[in-house]
Order: structure tokens, then sequence, then C-alpha cells
């Protein structure tokens, strides 16, 4: 952690020269001092110090100075700096204006020149000062910074982008954290501005887009190689797994994602059946140890970054990115996995990011503190969803059209729920309406067999309805089923247009595609078990089907 400031400003050098050389000499080891003849130099300075987190401890200056007296500067440093201490340094016929600034601007102390000799005049003053100061001091956090307001769709996507991907950020509410009003402030941003992202080094952007804060932070996709062996399009259990093995076994491998790591798996608060986790795991450490493994293996990542279309010619895949570049691979797994259901309720689209989430949107969790939350849905992500927020709402509802969890859910969720006093299950129930002014604040529920209905109060919503596999991009002769899922295997027999793109003598491998050397696995495969351990097998799987592959051809 960088030292925390002593700052001393006077128009005099010779008396700046001093102080700061007593400054020096008994707080150097412990605190950084910075100096300025120019109360002007000193805000800038201080601006820029806030911008980086610095921390300042104590104003040391001069009232008499030709820019702008002391107690005027104190003023202006005081809005930058509120928390820290304020020492004026006076002349003997300035004691009026020091005691009139105690009241002005809260000040600490005011020391009359010459303070010789420093070690009763001026250190057991300035001791006094920066103890209190440290008693009340929590470091000032380092790394990223969103300002915003908690209901703003746009934030809560930067948020959602910057959590899945384990980059640490300050989420800083503008109707609630002076933190964020003050950052407006002293960078003279307005709420028009807002969401603003702020660097550690003190630069920021306005209403960015997630390709702009990946490159800013660098992630930006970067292209190694001219052709690679393997492109692995989704990075969920099976493409991290894929990854995983492709890089190991010596296969130029990429791995491209257009949101984050980890899939819906990686959303999940925790994960309590996955194989050598007796404690169970969050979805995000388990994409976090995944994609460290798959990188230090040698793997490529790209990220955010869309896949629109696969082209094949000559044996070679042509991967087309959405801004039109291209990669060109031997093979392609794709394990797109799939997207949440949209909950086709009226008011639902208006308030979906304020107060509405598809899916366990964790980042959200503290604003849900002592409210009503409602989850829809009886499958296992949304019962951890509830054990989740369960933490942090006064009562989870769980809204579900059957007559109970049993046929929906795992036994040991259904055993958590019933011992967790505060989630609540609301069987034979449908949401018919979603309303509020600017976020979502009440919900209309009907019970299916009385078709009574009831408004109720709700901080947000969880949506957990079902999945469709993510495939509409595909442009390619690749065969799904009636609701979108990639066929494989020997099950590419049953459609009669499977013999106008499969050409080979051989049948396709277990996990091909009716594309030769395209692959699925994963949640996104037609009669793929959706589970994570058997994704990542899938995942594993496909690789030694690229291998047999690439040794034909």
């Amino acid at each position: 952690m960088d030292r925390p400031i002593i700052f001393s400003i006077d128009d005099d050098p010779q008396v700046l020269r001093a102080v700061r050389r007593d400054l020096q000499a008994q707080y150097g080891d412990t605190y950084k001092i910075l100096s300025t003849t120019s109360a002007n130099e000193a805000l800038e300075i201080l601006r820029d110090l806030k911008n980086s987190n610095d921390a300042v401890a104590l104003f040391l200056c001069d009232q008499r100075m030709p820019e702008m007296e002391g107690v005027e500067f104190l003023e202006k440093a005081i809005l930058i700096y509120p928390e820290a201490k304020r020492v004026l340094l006076t002349a003997y016929s300035d004691t009026a204006a020091a005691i009139k600034a105690i009241n002005d601007v809260k000040l600490d102390y005011y020391l009359i020149k010459p303070w010789d000799p420093p070690e009763e005049k001026l250190y057991p003053a300035i001791n006094d000062l920066l103890d209190d100061w440290q008693s009340n001091y929590v470091p000032e956090f380092k790394g990223i910074k969103v300002a915003g307001f908690q209901f703003s769709p746009q934030s809560h996507l930067i948020k959602d982008y910057l959590a899945s991907n384990l980059i640490p950020y300050r989420w800083l509410d503008i109707e609630k954290n002076p933190d964020a009003v003050n950052l407006l402030a002293i960078n003279k941003l307005k709420h028009t501005d807002l969401p603003l992202v702020f660097f550690e080094e003190g630069s920021w952007l306005v209403k960015p887009s997630i390709r702009e804060i990946a490159e800013k932070i660098g992630m930006a996709p970067q292209i190694t190689h001219d052709i690679y062996d393997v492109v692995i399009i989704g990075a969920g259990p099976a493409g991290l797994a894929a990854a995983v093995y492709g890089a190991s076994e010596g296969l130029k491998t990429l791995m491209i994602e257009r949101k984050a790591p980890g899939g819906q798996a990686g959303t999940s608060s925790r994960i309590e059946n996955y194989l050598g986790f007796p404690s169970g795991l969050s979805g995000a450490d388990l994409t976090r140890r995944a994609i460290s493994q798959a990188v230090r293996l040698g793997a490529g990542f790209l990220s955010p970054q869309s896949v629109n279309d696969i082209r094949q010619k000559d044996g070679y895949k042509t991967i087309i990115l959405d801004e039109g570049s291209e990669i060109i691979s031997r093979t392609v797994v794709i394990t797109t996995g799939v997207d949440y259901r949209k909950l086709e309720v009226k008011g639902v689209d208006n308030f979906t990011g304020a107060g509405i989430y598809y899916g366990a949107a964790t980042t959200e969790a503290s604003a849900c503190k002592d409210k009503d939350v409602y989850i829809i849905g009886g499958g296992n992500s949304a019962g951890q969803a509830a054990i989740y927020l369960s933490k942090f709402a006064e009562n989870i509802h769980i809204v579900i059209r059957k007559d109970d969890l049993s046929q929906t859910m795992s036994a040991y969720l259904i055993e958590q729920i019933s011992h967790t006093s505060n989630i609540h299950v609301l069987p034979n129930t449908e949401i018919i309406e979603a309303g509020g002014e600017h976020c979502l604040e009440k919900l209309t529920l009907i019970n299916i067999n009385s078709n009574e209905t009831v408004i109720r109060d709700a901080a947000a919503l969880y949506i957990f309805i079902g999945a469709k596999p993510y495939t509409d991009w595909i442009k390619l002769d690749i065969i799904k089923n009636s609701k979108g899922f990639i066929e494989t295997g020997r099950e590419l027999r049953n459609y009669e247009d499977f013999t106008t793109t499969w050409k080979l003598n051989r049948d396709p491998f277990l996990l091909e595609t009716s594309c030769a050397g395209v692959f699925a696995a994963g949640d996104v495969r037609a009669g793929a078990m959706n589970r994570i351990a058997s994704a990542v097998g899938e995942g594993s799987m496909a690789i030694s089907f690229v291998h047999k592959y690439l040794a034909d051809v």
C-alpha cells in the first residue's frame, strides 16, 4: 500500500524547505512528504492524487500566500480530502485569522512561526493529529471503480462483466455513496455522464461499452497464430475443459467467449455436487481455476468477442468475428451453451437490468438487503440463487407452477431451503405483470388453480425459467433439432439432409456435427445431460476426437 501523504504549502521557498526538512526527518519513513510554493498547483496535484486513490493525512499551509490565503486554500482542499487534518502556519499578527479558521474550515491546529525546536513546538501537535487520522483511516480501494445509478441496465452490464471476468472493482451508487458524488465533482463530471468507470491510474470512461473496458484493462482480443489446430467457441465448463486438454496435448488452441468465462455455471453462487470439492465451490472460483489452467498450458483466450459465422474451404475452417476479422483453424469445437429463456410477461422488458435479472446476478445481491425478492423457476440454479440471496434479503419467494420442488430440484437444495427461514415457496403460481416507476417495485401474481391475483412489493426478480441453445448465429450447414440444439454422432443419420453435407466414408464421431471437423460439446449439444461434470467430460472428449480427425486429414 502507498504511504499516506503530508502536504505542505508555503510561498516562501526558504520556509518551505525548513518545513519539508523537519517533516521528512520525523515522518519520512511512514508518510510521503509533498510540498509546493503554489496553492493553485497544490489543488491540481490534489485532484490527481484523488484520482489515483492516494490518501492525504494532513495539510500544513501558510496563511499569507499571494495566490490565495491559507484558509481559502483549505476550504478548497477539504472538498477533495475532507478527512485530512488541517494545520495553519501563521505569524503572530495572523492569530485572529487562525482562530476564525477553526470555525470556517474546522482547523485542527495553528502554528506560530518560527516553530524551533520542532521536537517541542511541531512534532507533538503533528503526532496527535496523525494518530487521530490513522484511527479513522480506511485505506482507499485500489482498483477499478464503477459509479452509476443502482437501477441502470448499463451499470448492471458493466458490473456483471467485471464480476464474471473476476476483475476486482468497487461499486459507487451515485444516490447513496458520497464518494461517487465527490469523484464527479472533482473531475467536473455530470450525472448525464453515468455510468462512469474510473481506473487506478486516474483516467475514466464515460458510458463505456464492454469492448472499451476490455481494451483499457488489457483484455482486448489478440490472435497469436496464423492457423490454429482447434478453436473453441464458448468458455463455459465444456469449452474450458476443451481448452485445457487441447493446450496440454500440444494443439494450437484458441478459446473465444462473447461475454465472460464460466457460462451459466460461472454465475452460480455455490456448486455443491461437483466431484472433488466436498465443501462446494462457487462458479466464479471454478472458472478462475480453469482459466488459469488453460492459459498456463498455452491456450489463447479472446473475450469479449462474438462469432458471426463459420465457413469451410479446402478442409480449413474460417471463423468470422463480429467486427469482421477472420481466424483460420483446422477444427472447431462449439461449446456456446444456452441462454436463459425470456419471461414474456407485461413489464418485464421495462425493468430488465433495473430490478429484473436473468440468472443469479450476484453483483446486485447487496441492493436486496432487508427487502423482499422473488425468484421464478424451480431448478437447481434457482435453488442456489435462493440460498445465496437469503443472506441479504429479508424474504425470498420462489415462484413455481408445480405443487412443489421435488420434480425439478436436487434433494440437497430442497433440504437447505426447508431449513432457511426466510425462503418461501409459492406453488401453483405465475407472475403476470411487473410494475414500477424507474425500477421494479411490484409484481402481480396469480394462483393458477384459483385464478386469484395478488400484488406484492418486490425489490428484485431473478428469472430461471429454462434455457434455449445459443445457436442462432450458426449459418453453416450444421444440423440442429427442432429446439435448436446441435445434433452430433450417429443421431445425424436420422435426418434426410445429412447426406447432402456429409461426404466422408466414415460415420461422424460421437461429438462431431454434420460438418466434418466441427464438434459440439456441453449444453449446446442435443442429448447433453445438463450437468457441469458431464460438460467437462464432453469438452475433454471433444479434443480426443479432434486428434482423430487431424490424424485422418
